[in-house]
């Protein structure tokens, strides 16, 4: 079983100034569930994440409310970041392939949202805003998800470059990432023979990309059970909710 690294701190610890705004509305979407909470102007919740399961079917308009309604539950807040499992440009969404739902495609997910929650909304992939919280900054960095399918993202510098939806890419027997290491997958062939997928598609791309350090997330990041490369660690899967400070700091996500 690999090592993982320790939790993010989630709330102010005694030597922290006040807790200040302004108050993000943080949101992890994931294939089976939603998660929330609200960060401080540090990047550190201000109350624990709340988590309700992904509506079936995966709509538009119910995935909405079900963020609307566990926003309800939190502290107030003035805006709002949102990682989204697919490829998001401007807000809109152009996939949501581990959703279930071709209802997705063309649309306005950071609209819907502000006109039901009332502040801006910025929206990135769910990867890529996972990442903004667990890279370190230096050199070329990659993040992997493991969840309901594969995600990826890459970061120069810690500045998160353009996505590219690699989990629906091939990488062998005719599989995409997302069904050759996805949680589909994992329950099918069991954690061992699963694991060593994880090890293949972890050669691959490195190979591919050439990072220097690759961070691995995601429910399932930590069900591993093969010895990791020096160049690759765990991260918290409280990364899908930190990120969403960086949303709104300059020069650390392309344009939205």
């Amino acid at each position: 079983m690999p090592d993982t690294n320790t939790d993010p701190p989630s709330g102010p610890t005694p030597d922290d100034p006040p807790t200040a705004g302004p108050f993000t509305l943080a949101i992890d979407v994931g294939g089976s569930g939603i998660k929330e909470s609200v960060l401080d102007v540090h990047g550190r919740m201000v109350v624990d994440r709340l988590r309700v399961e992904t509506p079936e079917p995966s709509t538009p308009p119910a995935v909405v409310d079900a963020i609307a309604g566990l926003a309800e539950r939190l502290p107030s807040f003035d805006r709002v970041s949102v990682g989204f499992p697919g490829v998001v440009r401007e807000g809109r969404i152009l996939t949501a392939p581990n959703l279930g739902t071709s209802d997705w495609a063309g649309f306005g997910l950071a609209d819907a949202l502000r006109d039901r929650l009332g502040k801006d909304v910025r929206i990135v992939n769910d990867a890529d805003m996972q990442g903004l919280a667990a890279v370190e900054g230096v050199g070329l960095e990659m993040v992997l998800t493991l969840g309901t399918g594969a995600g990826t993202a890459l970061y120069r510098d810690g500045c998160l470059m353009p996505h590219l939806e690699l989990g629906q890419h091939p990488i062998g027997n005719k599989k995409t990432y997302d069904e050759y290491i996805g949680d589909r997958a994992r329950r099918s062939i069991g954690p061992k023979r699963w694991s060593r997928r994880v090890l293949r598609a972890i050669e691959t791309l490195q190979s591919l990309v050439n990072y220097d350090m690759l961070h691995i997330g995601g429910g399932n990041a930590t069900r591993l059970t093969i010895e990791l490369p020096p160049n690759v660690r765990i991260v918290s899967n409280r990364a899908g909710i930190l990120g969403g400070l960086a949303l709104w700091e300059p020069g650390r996500v392309y344009r939205l």
